[in-house]
Order: structure tokens, then sequence, then C-alpha cells
């Protein structure tokens, strides 16, 4: 898979992305910074970078890259009705807190289906199989801030 995205054959999917960070050791956002951003410059919000996958199941917009002193990012999440998102544990240390901003979402936390509807909050150690998951009838938009243990480099 590395091959065929160094050679452009192929986009790695966010999951993939996701892995290669971690094998690596680096936040997410390290691979959707346009050259020249650093911590402390403010992003447009049309200048910010977007991953989608399958074009219409999940988009993620990066509202605040990852910051080194800080050790966190923020992304924007929009996730359409019956799409699921799952994810692989993270390093150890790695912490996520959602925030649902429209609509409701489910996400997956010890084998179970938790729900979260606008205005509610979770926070949960990253580092176990966890995921994302929509099954209502309407898009549903959360802010994701994924705070960096110290074995993270940016």
């Amino acid at each position: 898979m590395l091959g065929q995205i160094e050679r452009g054959e192929s986009s790695p999917t966010v999951a993939t992305l996701w892995k290669i960070a971690t094998g690596f050791t680096l936040p997410l956002s390290y691979f959707l910074l346009t050259p020249g951003q650093d911590s402390g410059v403010e992003v447009p919000d049309d200048a910010a970078f977007q991953i989608q996958r399958n074009l219409n199941d999940l988009q993620i917009k990066t509202l605040l890259p990852f910051d080194s002193i800080t050790r966190f990012e923020l992304f924007q999440i929009v996730i359409n009705p019956g799409y699921s998102h799952l994810s692989l544990p993270h390093n150890h240390g790695v912490i996520e807190h959602i925030v649902v901003i429209s609509g409701a979402i489910e996400y997956l936390l010890n084998d179970n289906w938790l729900r979260l509807t606008a205005g509610q909050v979770a926070k949960f150690c990253a580092d176990q199989p966890h995921g994302y998951r929509n099954v209502t009838q309407q898009t549903a938009v959360f802010h994701n801030l994924i705070f960096y243990g110290e074995s993270y480099s940016g």
C-alpha cells in the first residue's frame, strides 16, 4: 500500500493515514497540513484540508493542527447517516475528546456503543479499539480533540 501511495497510484484512507501516523509516532494532522503551516498560524476555513472517504460517508477537516506545546489537534468530523468508522488503538497516552455539534452519534468503547446528541461531550483513552457511527437519518457533526502523550513528536 505504501508503494502505491508513493507512486501516486492510490490515495490513502483515513484509517491508513492513522496507521502510518501511529507507526511514526506522529499526529494525524502531520499528513494534513500544507507545507509551511505551523503552530500559531490561523487556518482560514477555506484553506482547511479535508479528507473525504467514499465522497459521501465521512469528512474530516482540520480546525487546529497539531501543536507541539499543547500536544493536541482539533478536527471537525461530518458523518453521514448509516456510516460507521472503526479505529485501531492509538499509542498509549492518546486521549480523544468529542463534542457533538449537531445531530447524534454513537461512539464505541469497551465493546459498547454509547449515544451522544448535540451539546453532549465524551472523553476517553484512545489506546483501545474505538469507533464512531451515525445510526440516525440526519447528518451529524462533531468536533474531535485528540491529545497526544509525550511519546509523540510534531
